[in-house]
């Protein structure tokens, strides 16, 4: 009874252990999250095209050289309006420009983009490309804050 009860104390320990032992950097790497987004405007109306972009991370993200971001656009009411992905650089830097549709309803809008199809909430600095689980479902991001600008639509 006694070597169950030690085993079962030293795997309670090993599953505690593992959760943060996954979120900390690996030895040797920093925290590299992406870059700030900017936009080219804060305010615009419909048919005017507006840029979202980022220069490059001051850390080396390393999202390879086939790296995207998906860029998502919001209106007032919560609809999803532009749902995209363009290129990024391995560093996180890109320009994506979009245009406000002419039916555009007016009110304050969300432009967010991230890295596409990249764990991008990992801070180990290493290139960590979303795949698929074993039972081949997609996995989710968790517990990240959704980088994301405001843009004024005004008639």
């Amino acid at each position: 009874m006694r070597k169950l009860t030690g085993f079962l104390v030293a795997s309670a320990v090993a599953v505690v252990a593992l959760p943060g032992a996954a979120c900390s950097p690996q030895p040797g790497s920093q925290p590299c999250f992406p870059p700030p987004l900017s936009l080219s405007t804060t305010s615009g109306a419909p048919g005017d095209s507006v840029t979202v972009s980022a220069h490059d991370a001051t850390c080396n993200p390393r999202y390879g050289t086939h790296a995207q971001i998906k860029v998502e656009v919001f209106d007032g009411t919560g609809t999803l309006i532009v749902n995209s992905t363009g290129p990024m650089n391995d560093a996180g830097g890109f320009s994506f420009n979009f245009e406000l549709p002419v039916a555009a309803v007016p009110g304050t809008w969300r432009v967010s983009a991230f890295p596409h199809d990249v764990d991008w909430c990992d801070d180990t600095g290493r290139n960590n490309r979303v795949g698929r689980g074993p039972g081949g479902e997609e996995m989710q991001r968790v517990s990240c804050v959704l980088p994301s600008l405001e843009l004024l639509v005004t008639p």
